[in-house]
């Protein structure tokens, strides 16, 4: 399950963040997209990856570079691939969101609640400690009251 920090200061410093998700995905992920890829740009995007560095997208059929990608779905992308790292939420709308919080493995930040309704269970990281919520309320109330 993912692990949401919502300070920055609790990030570990042997972890990057990444705040640019479209930089980042355009840069470093976009090089990694597999199999693994494909249902998470058809659910978020509606498009079909068709090779490596392309996508069909649900606009016409047309053609269009990876890098056409939602950054939601970029976002997606960054934390399925790259579980070392600490990304910034705060560019993902609700259909990324409920893909993001399934995902088994991954960091996000963001200083507010993005919380998608149908949510499992996340793991929280704060300067005291990490601990798993497994409801919608008990994540939002972390957010707004815990330290």
């Amino acid at each position: 399950m993912i692990t949401i920090f919502k300070n920055k200061k609790d990030i570990p410093q042997d972890m990057e963040y990444v705040e640019l998700n479209d930089i980042y995905f355009n840069q470093n992920t976009a090089l990694k997209l597999d199999d693994k890829a494909e249902e998470i740009i058809e659910t978020v995007d509606g498009a079909k990856l068709i090779s490596k560095f392309k996508i069909r997208s649900k606009f016409n059929d047309i053609v269009l570079d990876v890098d056409k990608l939602s950054a939601g779905c970029k976002t997606v992308l960054n934390v399925l691939y790259n579980p070392d790292k600490v990304f910034c939420l705060k560019e993902c709308g609700n259909n990324a969101l409920e893909i993001l919080f399934g995902l088994n493995a991954g960091n996000v930040y963001s200083d507010y609640a993005l919380i998608p309704f149908e949510m499992d269970a996340v793991n929280v990281q704060t300067s005291l400690g990490k601990k798993m919520i497994c409801d919608y309320e008990e994540l939002k109330e972390w957010w707004s009251y815990e330290e």
